[in-house]
């Protein structure tokens, strides 16, 4: 397993399901083209430029460039890294046809060649063991407020302080507070932000 700071953005599942086994950091997939509507992933992805850093691993397609400049428009003003696979032709085991222009997704490229062009594209890579992460639940959000009956202000208050869109569901909330912070600093600011609220006549 190698580690690497910045988040992966890839475009699918299956392309997701890959990268999280050969790298260890957050691998985010765009749904395809569903990235284009979705406010809430993209905001995520700026954010995620602006702190960890992302690196993009799209197909070498048309289709995949398009996503490509798309999130590079998005995360402006980032930390951005680009990851390039070559051209190789044929199709992925799950399909039953090539695509339309007979290249391999990420999900199809051989694993050293995606790890060739991670290095590539300059990002620090150490390889090792995969660090042990303490995850945040939904169970952590029903004690501090987060989850439950009154909860919706409460996570619209976290949310402006962490500069995320104010309609982002606790779900995607919770996805968010577990790569952007540690559980110390969420509590300090869940403390911080009740404190703020009893203080309001």
């Amino acid at each position: 397993m190698i580690r690497i700071e910045p988040a992966i953005v890839v475009e699918g599942r299956y392309d997701k399901n890959k990268i999280k086994q050969l790298f260890d950091t957050v691998v985010l997939d765009t749904a395809g083209f569903g990235i284009f509507k979705d406010r809430e992933k993209a905001a995520f992805i700026r954010r995620l430029a602006r702190t960890k850093g992302i690196l993009v691993l799209t197909d070498s397609d048309h289709a995949g460039f398009q996503i490509r400049n798309y999130i590079k428009n998005i995360a402006a003003g980032g930390k951005v890294y680009h990851a390039y696979t070559p051209d190789l032709y044929g199709k992925e085991r799950r399909k039953s046809r090539p695509s339309r222009e007979g290249k391999l997704g990420v999900e199809g490229v051989p694993d050293q060649v995606i790890i060739e062009a991670v290095r590539r594209s300059g990002v620090p890579m150490e390889e090792g063991a995969s660090r042990q992460r303490s995850s945040m639940t939904k169970s952590d959000f029903l004690d501090w407020g987060l989850a439950g009956p009154g909860s919706a202000a409460r996570r619209k208050k976290l949310l402006a302080a962490l500069e995320l869109p104010e309609d982002m569901t606790a779900n995607a909330l919770l996805e968010a507070v577990n790569v952007l912070c540690s559980r110390w600093e969420v509590q300090q600011l869940c403390q911080t932000l009740q404190a703020e609220g009893d203080k309001k006549p």
